[in-house]
């Protein structure tokens, strides 16, 4: 027996210790059972002065099982001692009947205690993985997968972990993971577009719709987006047979050259911009040298657009009747379906075509809200972050998600790696996205919905999933989406952060579990104890302590809030410090002697 209850709280009871308990040994974070005729409530010992104790209450073990949570209050009659070892592997202990359950590590307090999670509550619901840098986060993420991996007599074969990873650190914790079962694969992409031995990332630009378009080239205003709904109009189009395409170009550019013609402007001003537009947009049939027949000569229409000693162009009226024999009110544009191919370069020349029918020539504002989606897919192509969007040969949405989950050699790979540390953040950030939206479209297109899991992992997820204007400019957010629709179509997320207060709030928002390694940045921790349901001042302060590789892990997955020292992985991720020791000293004797 511990003691006697002097004082019950709102969540808490205040314990007398009897004689020489304190003096044989510490009681923080131990457990208690306080029994109370007909209840058997569970409580942690959060604080312990000279002579008294506060416990925690937890919740009730009813027929030898724990129920989380309780309105009940223990009378000053209840008899108080430490949990047995029995009871305490009931309260925090793995099932071992179970196979539902996934090792994490052992509890400092109680080390002989293995601590499991529900692996349908985890791996169902989207989670969180928060620490400080250097305190274990990396290593703890590493350690869950290679135990998924490694439960005897079970096999995680379709498991579809798509891991984005900002610094290139898990390739060694899970490159030779198919030593241990040579059913599970490890894939890796890479962004470094001068290393040949891993596989590039590539993008087939035909699954990209307006959304993505958006994200890639920058979209800053809502007039910018039928911009791009239009270019892909047109390519839609452009990429078909030949005659078709003269003849949508035809009608684009003679529609161009009308308005312009019909706006009133100096003379001057009119013929440049028609040189203009016919230097740069022509075709074989419509260009600066078409000739244009009257009765009794032939002229190039270039000559056409000379202005008189009035300072207009003569002409005007034989230009005009000449351009509407190119307009054709019967082309129907439509939106592409991704059952063709083509290139950036294929986009940037609908874009181009996009922009004259828009009149970008012929107004300032057009030209200056639109002009610079035109300069960012220029600078994309001429920058060797092309190759990331060169797909060598036409590949449906179905048949590309299919080669992200398949070796080189046709076996099921269960861990997608990119690696995108060789990019900027914010085209890191669109790639995430963009990967994010792919895998959601297709597994809301499954008859089936749910039969294939998709777990998308952001390492150091504060870079790109962030309260971002996307809600402004396309309408949503894919991250918040896939973080409140995703679970219902098998999408999963996991977040791994040492800032989550840079987090979207959404999407943090709608995880279920946690493992929270340790915590230093003020704001940080006051951003966890306002997003995190069922979160303490206890548990807040313990955050600020915790060692490395020590974590607490709370939420659906988690029979109670649990403190959890993991063990290292094996092998372990490049995340560690750089070694001072090494980099800066020398052996001065020794270096004298040579």
């Amino acid at each position: 027996m511990l003691g006697k209850i002097v004082e019950v709280l709102e969540n808490s009871v205040l314990v007398e210790l009897v004689e020489n308990i304190p003096t044989q040994q510490s009681l923080i974070h131990k457990y208690a059972m306080l029994d109370d005729e007909n209840h058997k409530l569970i409580g942690e010992i959060v604080q312990q002065k000279k002579e008294v104790i506060f416990i925690n209450l937890l919740g009730e073990l009813v027929n030898q099982k724990f129920i989380f949570g309780t309105t009940i209050k223990p009378s000053f009659q209840a008899l108080v001692s430490l949990l047995t070892e029995e009871a305490i592997s009931i309260l925090i202990g793995m099932n071992y009947s179970s196979n539902q359950e996934l090792y994490i590590g052992n509890n400092p307090i109680y080390e002989k205690v293995r601590i499991g999670a529900n692996m349908n509550a985890l791996f169902s619901h989207h989670f969180a993985i928060l620490g400080s840098s250097g305190s274990g986060k990396s290593s703890g993420f590493a350690r869950v997968i290679q135990n998924l991996f490694t439960i005897p007599n079970y096999l995680a074969y379709y498991a579809n972990i798509f891991l984005f990873d900002a610094y290139g650190e898990y390739h060694h914790a899970f490159s030779s993971i198919s030593k241990g079962n040579p059913n599970i694969n490890f894939k890796i992409y890479t962004t470094d577009t001068n290393f040949a031995q891993e596989e590039l990332i590539r993008i087939p630009i035909w699954l990209l719709g307006v959304d993505e378009l958006a994200l890639l080239l920058g979209v800053e205003k809502h007039s910018q987006i039928p911009i791009l709904e239009k270019t892909l109009k047109l390519v839609n189009i452009f990429v078909q047979e030949e005659a078709m395409v003269i003849k949508s170009k035809n009608d684009i550019i003679a529609r161009a050259l009308l308005d312009i013609l019909s706006s009133g402007r100096p003379s001057t001003q009119i013929r440049d911009q028609i040189f203009s537009i016919l230097s740069t947009y022509h075709t074989k049939e419509l260009n600066l040298e078409t000739q244009i027949v009257q009765p009794g000569y032939t002229r190039p229409l270039k000559h056409c657009l000379l202005i008189d000693e009035a300072g207009k162009i003569r002409e005007m009226e034989l230009i005009m009747e000449f351009l509407h024999q190119f307009l054709d009110d019967n082309t129907e544009l439509s939106m592409p379906k991704g059952n063709f191919s083509y290139t950036l370069e294929d986009l940037e020349h609908a874009l181009d075509f996009a922009l004259i029918e828009e009149g970008i020539l012929k107004s300032d504002k057009i030209y200056d809200d639109n002009n610079l989606l035109r300069v960012r897919l220029h600078s994309l192509i001429h920058s060797s972050n092309k190759e990331l969007f060169d797909y060598p040969e036409f590949v449906s949405k179905e048949e590309y998600i299919r080669r992200l989950i398949t070796t080189s050699d046709g076996r099921k790979a269960q861990i997608i790696n990119f690696n995108i540390e060789y990019i900027d953040d914010t085209l890191a950030k669109v790639i995430t996205k963009i990967y994010a939206k792919l895998l959601f479209d297709y597994s809301k297109s499954l008859r089936n919905r749910a039969n294939m899991a998709f777990h998308i992992i952001l390492e150091e997820a504060h870079r790109y999933v962030q309260n971002d204007n996307d809600v402004y400019l396309i309408g949503y957010n894919i991250f918040d989406r896939i973080a409140k629709e995703g679970r219902k179509y098998g999408v999963l997320l996991g977040f791994i952060s040492q800032r989550p207060s840079e987090l979207s709030t959404t999407a943090l928002s709608q995880c279920s579990n946690f493992l929270v390694f340790k915590m230093i940045y003020p704001d940080d921790i006051q951003y966890i104890y306002q997003m995190i349901p069922n979160m303490t001042h206890e548990m807040i302060n313990q955050f600020k302590i915790l060692s490395p590789g020590t974590c607490i892990a709370f939420g659906t997955a988690f029979k109670i809030p649990s403190l959890i020292r993991m063990e290292m992985p094996n092998p372990a991720p490049s995340s560690s410090s750089c070694d001072i020791s090494k980099v800066w000293f020398i052996d001065e004797k020794k270096s004298n002697s040579d």
